[in-house]
């Protein structure tokens, strides 16, 4: 697994070539196998192939358009009512400060991790998208108002192959028993 992870970049050029349903079948079931807190599995996964649909998330996703050349995108949705009952009345954005808030985009972030490695694995290319605001990309889905958005990944057959980006040293992030 450390091969995927040393291996895995946010690629942004993506062939004109479809990504086989096995493979896409395979990358759902590693996302949905991911752990979350008190095993809630607070996530929804859209996969959008229309271009039609393609478009208008990249515009709402500031106006990306290197997202275009990929093939699927896939919106990752976090679903407060995992956490809170439906008979109280929440509207999720990027100022809630619901603590639940935290937990389901916690949760559904590990399952996109899970999600990104299993594509490197499988030979495919991502990039996880999230340059946009909820109000602009939920109604082009239809996304009720108590989800979360946390991202777009787009996925595909990478057309570039970028460097690796600096990373910190492992003195730099790890302490031992205290700070």
């Amino acid at each position: 697994m450390l091969k995927e992870i040393e291996n895995r970049r946010s690629v942004r050029k993506y062939l004109n070539k479809k990504v086989e349903k096995e493979k896409l079948v395979q990358l759902l079931e590693s996302a949905r196998l991911a752990p979350s807190g008190s095993n809630t599995q607070p996530w929804t996964f859209l996969i959008i192939e229309s271009e039609d649909m393609k478009e208008k998330l990249s515009i709402a996703d500031h106006h990306q358009k290197w997202m275009m050349t990929a093939p699927i995108f896939i919106v990752c949705v976090a679903d407060i009512r995992y956490r809170i009952p439906m008979d109280i009345q929440v509207r999720l954005d990027e100022n809630s400060s619901e603590p639940e808030l935290k937990q389901i985009i916690r949760d559904t972030a590990i399952a996109m991790g899970h999600l990104l490695l299993e594509a490197e694995h499988l030979g495919l290319a991502t990039c996880w998208t999230a340059w946009f605001e909820q109000d602009d990309v939920r109604p082009i889905l239809n996304i009720p108002d108590d989800k979360y958005v946390c991202g777009i990944i787009t996925l595909g057959y990478g057309d570039e192959a970028p460097k690796q980006r600096p990373r910190k040293a492992m003195e730099e992030i790890v302490r031992y028993e205290k700070w």
